[in-house]
């Protein structure tokens, strides 16, 4: 038989590393993903959100449309080589909040039928 103490699960934990982004580390399928959605859209910027207790840091992309998608990036660091390997302007969210255009999109697809 093994005793396990009450706080073990959390000592396990903290030796691997922060379980932030339920486990799941930012990989090559997130990062083809945001060069695939770039490139077939126009006017893309990139808005990266801080890191969370609950997830990575994460950037949306904004078309010019406002249509908009979310992933992991890793860093702010690799959220700014990604804009530049892309020519994609990069904010931060904390600083300048996000684009009216994205909250318009989000608006608009909510009143679509069938949505």
């Amino acid at each position: 038989m093994v005793e396990v103490g009450i706080f073990d699960s959390l000592r396990r934990r903290g030796r691997r590393g922060p379980s932030a982004g339920a486990g799941r580390s930012v990989g090559q399928a997130d990062t083809r993903y945001l060069e695939e959605w770039a490139a077939a859209r126009r006017g893309v910027e990139a808005f990266v959100e801080p890191k969370t207790t609950v997830t990575d840091t994460t950037v949306v992309l904004v078309a010019h449309d406002g249509e908009w998608t979310r992933r992991r990036i890793g860093s702010l660091d690799a959220a700014q080589r990604f804009g530049h390997k892309h020519t994609i302007p990069v904010y931060e969210v904390a600083r300048v909040g996000y684009p009216q255009r994205m909250r318009d999109y989000t608006e608009r697809q909510k009143r679509r039928p069938g949505s």
